[in-house]
């Protein structure tokens, strides 16, 4: 299957205009197998309950059944099972499960978009993108920032971005690369399998199907045509001044040389994104004085600071280094930052009467996951301030286990030697290309 996508990939590089007509054989027997051994196990199961655990015992047979009915065009995806995970303090983010054989078709639909959109995509667009981390795309916004000619910053947010995604501009846009119907059914009849909760059917008529695997890829193929040649081929050529966008996903921040570009570029996004079906969310979008520049005009103004701005789960705002030059620094933002202390002590409350491995096990684990995003260049103090505040919540449900109290401050002190949680530190260098 490798060999099949490189050339794929290959063609499509070669050439920026060519249609892929007759792509949808490569989802065959071999594909559906590997995107089986690529699942993980215990993964929580859609409406038709199936593990990977149990597709194994039979899986050749089911594989043939399966690509039988794909050739035979009355494969249907079944509806996706709908949970919840948290949003933030006060909601909930909803997420489709698919039945585990519409994952294996996913899955390797999504490596042959993959072959094809990644000769396609701009260089400043990060988010679900094979060897592309958000880390990456916090060096460039630093880059462009901190060696740009960049004075100004537009915040923007599309409003319920994956849930308003328009069908019909979507396959549109996909007609542009693939001229498969194969494909095109496929993907229209994923876009349409609707979401199953509590028994209960209810239809999508639009928006990506959340939790999917080939979800991401369709995400991008629209921003793709929508926000980022846009920008690049029309925005850029318009503006007076520098001008540069960095996306991840729905998420993106585009930065100018001059504020009348920067107002210019906002008034046209409305009009952008409204044509295609979506909408800033204008609470969220603002313009903002930001950079070398803008510091060093609003203290000649005699005004303060410049204002910061959020992106990624950080808090970006303007500083010095040590040498006093300009600097971009970060710290985990406020909202993200109360998030995750929150989700640390629902979890600490309702597992503390675990095996006490078990328990600081997890803990060890949940504290390197949340250094790993969060230690990044500048943000040790947050990252400490995390570590401090799981050590007070351990404490104290702890201590709940039982009617009477385990730990004193200073016993505690001491056992906490052999819990050898991990202690705070940076991961990742903003300014070297590779992890620490």
């Amino acid at each position: 299957m490798e060999t099949k996508l490189a050339r794929i990939a290959e063609m499509a590089k070669v050439d920026p205009k060519l249609r892929f007509t007759s792509i949808g054989h490569f989802i065959d027997a071999q594909a559906l197998i590997e995107s089986h051994q690529e699942m993980k196990p215990g993964k929580a199961t859609g409406v038709d309950g199936m593990t990977k655990e149990a597709y194994e015992a039979n899986v050749e047979v089911h594989v043939t059944e399966l690509v039988k009915r794909l050739k035979q065009k009355s494969y249907k995806p079944q509806p996706a099972r709908r949970t919840y995970i948290p949003k933030d303090e006060k909601s909930m983010r909803p997420l489709g499960i698919p039945a585990y054989e519409d994952k294996l078709v996913q899955h390797a639909l999504k490596r042959i978009l993959e072959a094809i959109y990644e000769q396609d995509f701009m260089d400043f667009s990060y988010g679900f993108r094979p060897k592309r981390s958000m880390h990456d795309a916090l060096k460039k916004l630093t880059e462009i920032i901190e060696r740009g000619k960049i004075r100004y910053i537009v915040d923007a947010d599309i409003k319920g971005f994956f849930n308003h995604v328009d069908h019909e501009w979507l396959m549109k846009f996909l007609d542009l690369r693939i001229g498969d119907p194969n494909i095109h059914r496929l993907v229209r009849r994923m876009l349409k399998a609707g979401i199953q909760e509590d028994g209960e059917f209810e239809p999508t008529e639009e928006g990506t199907p959340q939790g999917s695997v080939v979800s991401p890829v369709l995400a991008n193929v629209y921003l793709h045509y929508v926000l980022d040649t846009w920008f690049a081929v029309t925005v850029k050529k318009q503006c007076r001044g520098q001008a540069e966008m960095v996306r991840f996903a729905d998420d993106f921040v585009c930065c100018f040389q001059y504020r009348e570009d920067a107002e210019r570029f906002y008034g046209a996004l409305i009009l952008r994104l409204d044509k295609f079906k979506l909408s800033v969310a204008e609470e969220k979008t603002k313009i903002i004085e930001f950079g070398r520049f803008a510091e060093e005009d609003r203290k000649r103004r005699g005004e303060r600071k410049p204002k910061t701005f959020d992106f990624l789960g950080f808090t970006h705002y303007c500083a010095k280094s040590q040498k006093g030059t300009f600097r971009v620094k970060r710290k985990t933002s406020g909202k993200k930052f109360k998030q995750k202390v929150k989700a640390m002590k629902t979890w600490i409350r309702f597992n503390r009467h675990m095996d006490q491995e078990a328990f600081l096990k997890k803990i060890r684990s949940k504290l390197t996951g949340h250094y790993r995003y969060y230690g990044i260049t500048d943000n040790y103090g947050k990252n400490k301030s995390y570590y401090i505040l799981t050590v007070k919540i351990m404490f104290k449900w702890l201590n709940r286990r039982s009617q009477r109290r385990s730990f004193t401050w200073e016993r505690y002190n001491d056992v906490l030697k052999d819990f050898r949680l991990p202690k705070p530190r940076i991961y990742v260098n903003i300014y070297a290309n590779k992890t620490l």
